[in-house]
């Protein structure tokens, strides 16, 4: 997928586009520098309100996992019926930063999953409604 032809995001606050893989953004506390995902208006380590957008990057560590088995419950709205539904990773990457972030992976393979594993950020689709563009969400896949 080009990321230069701007796809439709199921949370576009989340990511910034136009390179070769998508950043995935939170926030900062200008005045500690803890950081945020998803992004804060404000600081639980110092109380401050002096947040900034922070780009998270694109590359971490899988630091956990598990299948999901189960179409989950709404808010989930994947499109698809329930005897449609796929099993799909789920992981928490860990960023350079330290954040973990909670993930869609792209592998549904408990043989190819390794906690440690580096991953990179892609856009996966997430809804597809007829007549209209598909909805895409981040996930990581293996690096």
């Amino acid at each position: 997928m080009n990321l230069d032809t701007s796809p439709k995001l199921a949370c576009p606050d989340l990511l910034r586009l136009g390179g070769e893989h998508p950043v995935l953004l939170g926030s900062r506390c200008t005045d500690c520098g803890e950081v945020y995902f998803p992004a804060s208006e404000g600081c639980t380590r110092c109380c401050s309100t002096a947040m900034e957008t922070f780009a998270l990057g694109s590359f971490g560590t899988l630091w956990s996992w598990t299948i999901q088995g189960f179409q989950p419950k709404s808010p989930y709205n994947g499109g698809e019926a329930e005897a449609d539904f796929q099993s799909y990773g789920v992981g928490y990457i860990e960023m350079p930063s330290g954040v973990k972030v909670e993930s869609r992976l792209t592998l549904a393979d408990p043989a190819q999953l390794k906690i440690g594993m580096p991953m990179v950020l892609v856009l996966l689709p997430y809804r597809q409604v007829p007549g209209e563009a598909p909805v895409y969400t981040y996930a990581f896949a293996p690096a």
